[in-house]
């Protein structure tokens, strides 16, 4: 071993002081349900068996054990051993998703994460609207969304909202209708393609042909 590996040895108070580097941060199956342990430790339950026994039918596939490692940590922390809370990206995305497609451990985390944030579960609200009318080609609803969004303080909301708001009624029409121009964009798309393979040195004539014959 190395000297820097025997002084890191020899400085150790704790195990802990030991997890670093590859092992610091490392991702475990406990992490989705930590929150709701929290909470429970929170209302007092703070029984490592009836804790593992709740989170189990959410899903939960790992060992007693590692419930109850978590729980101890808790106990002898002199500060709250709290779980770490989801990334911004991972929030959005149980928000865009359909909520019937989220796990229970999903649902639990991002009603957690709403109940601390009022201004975001308004936003979760618009978004799943906004998605319903969009799925189901519900156009006509798109005047009351539009205020619904006007009374919340979401200014990035507002932005949004102006600019549909701004060409409301094809927008309206394009949430009501069965025609879309995806057909065209694709034609534009693959022309696109057909010109950057030709990296810019064959002229208009080559690129009719290869559009004409593909």
């Amino acid at each position: 071993m190395t000297w820097r590996t025997v002084k890191a040895l020899a400085d150790a108070a704790s195990p802990e002081e030991l997890f670093w580097g590859q092992w610091q941060g490392r991702p475990s199956v406990l992490d989705e349900y930590k929150s709701y342990l929290d909470d429970r430790w929170n209302e007092g339950c703070t029984n490592a068996w009836k804790l593992w026994e709740e989170i189990v039918p959410l899903g939960y596939q790992g060992s007693y054990q590692r419930v109850r490692v978590y729980l101890r940590q808790k106990r002898a922390s002199p500060r709250p051993v709290t779980a770490q809370p989801p990334s911004p990206r991972t929030v959005a995305g149980w928000i865009l998703r359909r909520p019937t497609t989220l796990s229970e451990a999903e649902q639990l985390q991002l009603k957690t994460v709403l109940a601390h944030c009022p201004e975001l579960d308004a936003l979760t609200q618009h978004v799943r609207a906004f998605a319903v009318m969009l799925t189901e080609r519900q156009g006509e609803r798109l005047p009351d969304w539009l205020d619904a969004v006007r009374q919340d303080d979401l200014p990035s909301l507002h932005t949004f909202a102006a600019g549909i708001d701004r060409d409301r009624d094809a927008v309206i029409a394009g949430l009501t209708l069965p025609w879309n121009s995806g057909v065209v964009e694709g034609h534009v798309n693959r022309i696109k393609m057909l010109k950057r393979q030709m990296f810019g040195r064959a002229g208009f004539s080559l690129l009719r042909k290869r559009v004409l014959l593909a």
